[in-house]
C-alpha cells in the first residue's frame, strides 16, 4: 500500500535535495567483433553499438519524463580494448576513434572500456593499449580508459604501476591545452570489479552478459538533510538514519534500471548505490561528514565518519534490491565536490588524510590535482600505496589523479561540469621512491588471498 508521506518525501528529495540517477549505463560485449582485420573490427564494433543502442539516450530520456527522475548521463561500458587488440594488433588508438565515433552518433555522454587488466602480468595487446592511452584520451571527448593492476587474489604487478606513473604524466603532458584533461578521463584501479557503471573505471566485464543494462544512483543532498533532522541523534541513531534513506535511493534506482530493461528488451544487472557527489550546492558527500559534527572535513575523526556512512548506505540498500553490485558506498572524488574543495583549498583536507579515507570509502585518491611537476615515479608511489590498501582489504581502490602542468600548489585547474574544479594540492616529492618503483616484478598476494 502507498504511504503518501513516503511519497512527498521522495519528490521533496529531487526537488529540493539533488537526488538523482547519476547515469544508465548499457554494457556491450564487444568479444564478437574481435578480427585479425583491425579495420574490419572497427566496423563491427560500431555496427554492433549502433544496433545496440541506437536508441538507448531517446529511451532512458523518455523515462525520465515519464517518471520525473533526473537521470544525468547515459553511458556505454564495452569489453576490455586491449582484448581486441590482442587479436587485430595495429594501432588501438583506431579502436579509441571508432568508439568515439559512436559515441557521438548514439549520443552517450562517455564510453568506458579502452581498458586493460594486468593485475597478474600482460598478456598479447596490454602493452600496446597502454602506451597509446595518452594519444587514446587526447584525440576523443568522452572516451575512458582504465587499467587494474592489482588484486587481493593475484597481488600487484609492479611492472605496470611504474608504467601508468608515467602513463599519467604523459596524458597530462599531451593534453595540457585542455587543462590537463587527460588524466580525467584515466583511471588505475585493484579489484576492480566487471559491472562497474561509473566512469573512468567502467568496462564490460568478460563475465557479463553479451549486452546488460546497469544503474548507479546518488544522494548526497538526500542523506545530509535526514541528518540535519536529527541534531542531537548519537552515532547509532544516524548510522539508522543513513541506511533508511539508502534504502529509498536504491528503490528509485532499482525502478529505473527495471523499466529501462523492459524497454530496451536487455537485462537489467545491478544497482550501484554509491553516493557518488557533484559541484552543486547541496550535493557533498564532504557535507555529509560535517553534518554529522566534523567542523570541517579533512579533520581527525574524518575516516570514522567515512567508515559509519559507508557501511549504512551499503547495509540500506543492499536491503533494497537484490541486484546491488558495482561499488557502491561513498566517493570521495575532490574537484567534483563542493565541500571536498573548500577544505582541501583551506589546507584541512591533504592527500596523506584522502589516503586514510580511502580505506573506508568506495574507490580510492578520485580527482585530485597534483602539481605539473610531480615525477612519474612520485605518481606510481601514489598509485602502489592505494592499490596495497585495496589489495590487503579485500576492496576496489583507484587512483585518477591529474597533474596540472606549468601550475603549482595554490592554482586552481577548471574542468566544468560534473567534473568540477580543483586546487593543486601540496605533495611530499622532497625524498623519492625511484629505487623501489623501479624494482618492477610483482607484490605477491596477502595471506588473505588463500581463501579456498
Amino acid at each position: 500500500m502507498l504511504n503518501l508521506i513516503d511519497i512527498v518525501e521522495t519528490v521533496n528529495m529531487f526537488e529540493q535535495e539533488n537526488l538523482d540517477i547519476r547515469t544508465v549505463t548499457m554494457g556491450i560485449s564487444l568479444l564478437d567483433c574481435a578480427d585479425s582485420d583491425i579495420d574490419k573490427s572497427c566496423e563491427k564494433i560500431y555496427k554492433k553499438i549502433i544496433d545496440k543502442a541506437g536508441d538507448f539516450v531517446k529511451t532512458v530520456c523518455d523515462i525520465e519524463c515519464e517518471y520525473g527522475v533526473p537521470i544525468i548521463n547515459k553511458r556505454i561500458s564495452v569489453t576490455p580494448i586491449s582484448m581486441l587488440v590482442a587479436v587485430s594488433g595495429g594501432d588501438p588508438v583506431k579502436y579509441a576513434k571508432i568508439l568515439q565515433k559512436c559515441a557521438d552518433d548514439t549520443g552517450v555522454n562517455f564510453i568506458g572500456g579502452y581498458s586493460s587488466l594486468v593485475h597478474k602480468g600482460f598478456s598479447a595487446g596490454d602493452r600496446e593499449l597502454i602506451e597509446s592511452i595518452p594519444e587514446a584520451l587526447a584525440v576523443t571527448d568522452n572516451i575512458c580508459a582504465s587499467v587494474n593492476i592489482g588484486s587481493t587474489k593475484s597481488g600487484i604487478n609492479m611492472d605496470a604501476v611504474k608504467q601508468m606513473g608515467e602513463i599519467v604524466k604523459r596524458s597530462a603532458e599531451l593534453t595540457k591545452d585542455k587543462n590537463c584533461i587527460g588524466p580525467a578521463k584515466l583511471v588505475v584501479l585493484c579489484n576492480a570489479p566487471e559491472d562497474n557503471p561509473f566512469m573512468a573505471g567502467a568496462f564490460h566485464g568478460v563475465g557479463e552478459p553479451d549486452c546488460v543494462i546497469h544503474v548507479g544512483v546518488s544522494g548526497p543532498g538526500v542523506v545530509q538533510s535526514a541528518i540535519k533532522k536529527c541534531p542531537d541523534g548519537d552515532v547509532g541513531e544516524i548510522a539508522e538514519i543513513i541506511k533508511r534513506t539508502a534504502f529509498k535511493i536504491t528503490r528509485v534506482g532499482q525502478l529505473i534500471g527495471n523499466v529501462a530493461s523492459e524497454r530496451l528488451g536487455i537485462p537489467f544487472g545491478i544497482v550501484d548505490l554509491s553516493l557518488a557527489p557533484t559541484p552543486a550546492v547541496g550535493d557533498s558527500v564532504a557535507r555529509i561528514l560535517e553534518e554529522m559534527g566534523l567542523e570541517q572535513c579533512g579533520i581527525h575523526g574524518t575516516t570514522a565518519a567515512l567508515a559509519m556512512l559507508n557501511d549504512a548506505v551499503k547495509k540500506g540498500g543492499v536491503t533494497a534490491s537484490s541486484s546491488v553490485g558495482g561499488l557502491s558506498g561513498a566517493f570521495i572524488p575532490v574537484s567534483e565536490d563542493a565541500g571536498m574543495i573548500e577544505a582541501a583549498s583551506e589546507g584541512t583536507l591533504s592527500i596523506e588524510k584522502l589516503e586514510a579515507m580511502t580505506a573506508v570509502c568506495s574507490v580510492g585518491l578520485d580527482m585530485i590535482v597534483l602539481p605539473g611537476k610531480t615525477p612519474s615515479e612520485v605518481i606510481s608511489a601514489i598509485i602502489a600505496d592505494e592499490a596495497a590498501i585495496g589489495m590487503v582489504n579485500s576492496k576496489t581502490t583507484a587512483v585518477r589523479v591529474i597533474p596540472a602542468i606549468g601550475k603549482d600548489v595554490g592554482d586552481q585547474l577548471e574542468f566544468g561540469g560534473l567534473l568540477g574544479s580543483g586546487p593543486v594540492m601540496n605533495i611530499n616529492i622532497s625524498k623519492s621512491p625511484k629505487r623501489f618503483i623501479d624494482r618492477g616484478g610483482r607484490i605477491p598476494a596477502p595471506m588473505q588471498s588463500l581463501k579456498n
